[in-house]
């Protein structure tokens, strides 16, 4: 990691787990919507958003986790994302803050198995793993795909 990038983490919470995202690549926090459906989108995706004239992606991040479903709550946040490709929004149950766990907290995703997903690395703290998700592999490239032709199919209508 570079020496003037943000180390931080975003910390966020669903269920009893508590995840994380790169501080770099959160945008902000807002609080939960009405989501529009977006037809033939992947089945991560749930739909879309217009966020200040952005069209924005939104992941069903429980379906995403293997968490139950639920219906979305007031107290429900939207976090937005930008990977590499594009802007992405997904709720959460409540936001924790950021945090900024020392190096020797981290473990590396390549530490603890061959294929962890969408897992960049879990940091250990005196109150509990927190796991450290990579934006970029939160989907996988057919499902890019597959979000770029819905995407494409909804502005053209």
């Amino acid at each position: 990691m570079a020496g003037n990038e943000p180390r931080g983490l975003v910390v966020w919470v669903l269920g009893p787990q508590r995840y994380a995202l790169q501080v770099a690549v959160v945008e902000r926090i807002v609080a939960a919507m009405e989501v529009t459906p977006l037809p033939d989108a992947p089945d991560p995706v749930c739909g879309v958003i217009n966020l200040q004239g952005r069209l924005l992606p939104v992941l069903n991040m429980r379906r995403r986790l293997g968490w139950p479903e639920r219906e979305l709550q007031l107290s429900d946040q939207l976090v937005v994302a930008r990977s590499a490709r594009r802007w992405l929004g997904f709720f959460v149950d409540a936001v924790e803050g950021v945090i900024d766990p020392p190096p020797d907290a981290r473990i590396g995703a390549e530490t603890l198995c061959a294929e962890i997903g969408s897992m960049a690395g879990v940091a250990k703290l005196a109150d509990g793993l927190i796991l450290i998700h990579d934006l970029e592999r939160l989907l996988s490239s057919e499902q890019q795909r597959q979000l770029d032709d819905a995407l494409a199919a909804r502005v053209a209508a």
